[in-house]
């Protein structure tokens, strides 16, 4: 059998997000910043080069499976013949609303396929979402709200006193005697209390349910859930959502790849 290589283009509101398959086979994946089509073959990885060159696959017929939230770079890579955008009605989920996020549902189903259902993804990206799908395969609903750098940026380009500053490594001290601390207190402790809270709730609705982290910020936010739930949490219920709790940064592609397969 020949083997066949199909190259991931998940285009977020902040950079390119690659990976390519190997026979459906998720093989590496890698993030640029946007770039024009013409310029794409010389950032893929040298393995993958390799393998171009020595099949002798000319690049126009390597197929391209695009799943984008942009659509002014989806119309830029439209114009590749190879490309195929992944739609909705491509992701084998029920109840899946118009306005959804193609992002977020092949995440969501990328999760199921590796974890199981029923599951719930997190997504710290540039948009924080929280999507749950039930034992059915059906999607039950979610929330959206500003990532973590949104919120760090809004403060610090809508006021005049504000300044920028760097995420933390670790949740915060909640009580902040200076500005840049108050600043990293409010947002963090806020943003880890609520995920909290909704994972909470989900629990309570599907007590085994996986809970995946993914995205830019995924971990991240993992370790901050790991710390608030330490602080609010008795001992026998942290740790049993510790052991639901992981992070997987190829969430997506494993969701794509169970679409390709």
């Amino acid at each position: 059998m020949t083997d066949r290589i199909q190259i991931g283009l998940a285009i977020g509101n902040s950079r390119y997000h690659w990976a390519w398959f190997l026979n459906t086979k998720l093989q590496s994946s890698w993030d640029t910043d946007y770039l024009t089509t013409d310029r794409f073959l010389a950032l893929f990885p040298i393995d993958l080069q390799a393998i171009i060159k020595q099949t002798q696959i000319a690049i126009d017929r390597v197929p391209i499976y695009l799943v984008s939230v942009v659509p002014s770079q989806t119309a830029i890579w439209q114009q590749l013949p190879q490309v195929k955008q992944i739609a909705l009605i491509d992701i084998p989920l029920l109840n899946l609303y118009p306005t959804l996020g193609i992002d977020r549902a092949i995440a969501g189903f990328g999760a199921g396929e590796t974890y199981g259902y029923p599951v719930l993804v997190i997504d710290g990206g540039t948009a924080l979402t929280i999507t749950g799908i039930d034992e059915h395969h059906c999607l039950i609903g979610g929330a959206i709200l500003p990532g973590l750098r949104l919120q760090l940026r809004s403060l610090a380009t809508g006021t005049a006193a504000l300044p920028t500053i760097a995420l933390s490594p670790q949740l915060p001290p909640r009580w902040s005697d200076n500005t840049a601390g108050s600043i990293s207190s409010g947002i963090l402790h806020t943003v880890s209390s609520g995920i909290s809270d909704f994972i909470q709730d989900w629990q309570q609705l599907y007590p085994q349910s996986q809970i995946i982290f993914t995205g830019g910020d995924g971990e991240l936010l993992a370790g901050y859930l790991q710390s608030n739930s330490a602080i609010n949490l008795t001992v026998d219920a942290a740790s049993n959502l510790e052991n639901r709790v992981k992070f997987d940064r190829y969430l997506l592609f494993h969701g794509l790849s169970a679409i390709l397969a």
